[in-house]
């Protein structure tokens, strides 16, 4: 079981703005521990890992993995598009319009963005 996932940033405050313009939404809530931000999915079932936005512990500069992403999972194809938009105004940059991608499955409705340090990220459903 993935117990955390997290990302680096440097700019803790342009990555709240950010992650929390669409987290809540999907029912995180938002902690801020250390000067750092610790966005916890609710207790019910299905259990998610908590996803951590904190300033890289080496102190060096943070950087976006080559590969790396992270999937959050919403209610709707409607949710998908709304958060995505509600993502990129502010801060995010589009990394793939909402929408049916030929690769995957029928019902795989996604759309990526990158966060102001350059994380990549899916919001996608599967409910038709």
């Amino acid at each position: 079981m993935i117990a955390y996932i997290t990302v680096g940033a440097d700019d803790i405050h342009t990555a709240e703005r950010f992650y929390s313009t669409f987290l809540p939404a999907l029912g995180y809530r938002l902690e801020h521990y250390h000067g750092d931000l610790s966005y916890i999915p609710p207790d019910s079932p299905p259990i998610s890992p908590d996803f951590y936005v904190k300033a890289p512990f080496n102190g060096a500069s943070a950087s976006a993995g080559n590969g790396t992403m992270v999937a959050f999972q919403a209610e709707s194809q409607q949710q998908v598009r709304d958060l995505h938009a509600a993502a990129l105004s502010a801060g995010g940059t589009d990394a793939g319009a909402p929408g049916f991608r030929d690769a995957y499955s029928d019902n795989f409705f996604v759309a990526y963005l990158r966060d102001p340090q350059g994380n990549k990220l899916a919001l996608f459903t599967t409910t038709p």
